[in-house]
């Protein structure tokens, strides 16, 4: 099903729960991009999601439940750095190429215990962990 409809914004009701509590312009991001993969595609929809957040990874990291604006575009992980059939695992949406500082910073807005000790890869991984933790919160699961 589109997720753009015929103001050319993301339709909200039909995207991902942490996507409906972000900014329009991330929501117009995945969406577009989710449409023109599902045409390019034909109509595979797991396809279609992994472009999407892709390309949503590229201009936004998750912060807690939602995507925000990150300060420099570009790939967000090794993943995403080597393409579709890297082996790499992915942050999960944390912007693991952002300097130690930034990812310490985010992990002060998250009120993660023990971050000042932590290495850049542990930030990363206690960032998903808190990320993942603050988006079942807000489903409710």
């Amino acid at each position: 099903m589109p997720k753009t409809g015929k103001n050319d914004h993301a339709r909200k009701d039909e995207l991902p729960s942490t996507l409906q509590r972000s900014e329009q312009k991330a929501q117009d991001t995945f969406a577009k991009t989710y449409d023109s993969a599902l045409e390019s595609y034909d109509n595979d929809e797991s396809r279609a999601a992994r472009a999407a957040y892709a390309s949503l990874k590229h201009s936004y990291e998750k912060v807690g439940d939602h995507w925000e604006p990150k300060e420099k575009r570009g790939p967000s992980d090794k993943r995403a750095a080597e393409g579709v059939d890297s082996a790499q695992p992915t942050a999960g949406g944390v912007d693991a190429n952002a300097s130690k500082e930034h990812l310490y910073r985010r992990a002060q807005e998250l009120d993660i215990d023990g971050r000042s000790k932590m290495t850049k890869d542990e930030l990363v991984k206690a960032l998903q962990k808190a990320n993942d933790a603050a988006t079942r919160k807000a489903r409710g699961d």
